[in-house]
């Protein structure tokens, strides 16, 4: 097969990726990352994968149709992630996220490739809750119209809260649990928006790739499925696995209260559901790394 991973050097892209490549030896694997995410790096890189380092609003220059070719699936992860920088740069999200997206839909439609959409749980929330939400919520519609338009195969995947090797511990795009692992190592006191009641259902990065790459075995109607494991935490009781002293800092604009997946439909389509607990990966961090 032929295969394009747009955002593959990022913290989800470059452990799809990976499981791509030790799935099959032989497929071909291109991927497409521009690197402007602190959670991509050349280091994820490999010698059985091509790379192309630019953004995916070039993607349908003539030059990616002479170099690239035809594809059979998309997994689409490129975007600009997290809540809080989208406040202070509404315009690049959107262009990121949902103009990019539009653009990887139209390379699809032109060389008949399958689309699998990294959607997210912000969606839950309220699309207009933020400007991430909102540029990735019109992905997803992006997704349905070239399916009922022009008959593309595209399907989302509502991404919830997800953690693990290669997230990002530090700046703006730093994930919770990234950023308690980094604050643990430094000895420093846990920092806690709000009341900390605020509840997440945290989804491993191997439980991501897995429901993702499932979704990419069959014929797609430009569906939406729930990648998470159906319980969630408190940030206060995240805090607690964790261990140590906490502070408590002003609570942030344009966050849900609650995120919570319902993977059953997921499950019943492909048979995917999560098996790494958050409890036992806090745990084993612990006790690697304290």
């Amino acid at each position: 097969m032929n295969i394009l991973v747009t955002g593959g050097l990022g913290f989800v892209g470059s452990h799809l990726v990976d499981r791509l490549r030790s799935q099959n030896k032989r497929d071909r694997i291109v991927v497409i990352d521009n690197l402007c995410s602190e959670s991509s790096s050349r280091d994820y890189m490999r010698d059985d994968v091509e790379y192309r380092i630019d953004d995916i609003n070039n993607i349908n220059n003539v030059k990616y149709h002479d170099e690239l070719g035809e594809f059979d699936v998309i997994f689409h992860l490129a975007a600009l992630a997290r809540i809080q920088p989208s406040f202070k740069n509404p315009v690049s999200y959107f262009s990121s996220d949902a103009m990019g997206t539009c653009q990887v839909l139209e390379y699809a439609r032109m060389c008949g490739a399958s689309v699998i959409y990294a959607g997210s749980s912000s969606a839950y929330g309220g699309p207009m809750l933020n400007p991430y939400a909102f540029a990735k919520f019109t992905g997803e519609q992006l997704c349905e119209l070239y399916h009922k338009v022009y008959g593309v195969s595209t399907v989302t995947a509502r991404f919830f809260n997800v953690y693990g090797e290669r997230q990002p511990t530090t700046g703006d795009y730093a994930t919770v649990v990234g950023i308690f692992e980094e604050l643990i190592k430094n000895g420093e006191s846990l920092t806690i928006t709000g009341d900390g009641e605020q509840r997440r259902d945290f989804t491993h990065v191997d439980d991501i790739v897995d429901g993702f790459v499932a979704l990419s075995k069959r014929k797609n109607s430009s569906e939406v499925f729930q990648l998470g494991t159906g319980v969630n935490y408190s940030i206060n009781e995240l805090a607690v696995m964790f261990g140590g002293s906490i502070q408590y800092i002003p609570s942030r604009p344009g966050e849900a209260r609650t995120t919570l997946a319902d993977y059953s439909e997921m499950r019943e389509v492909t048979g995917w559901q999560p098996s790494v607990s958050l409890e036992d990966y806090i745990a084993r961090w612990l006790k690697n790394n304290t």
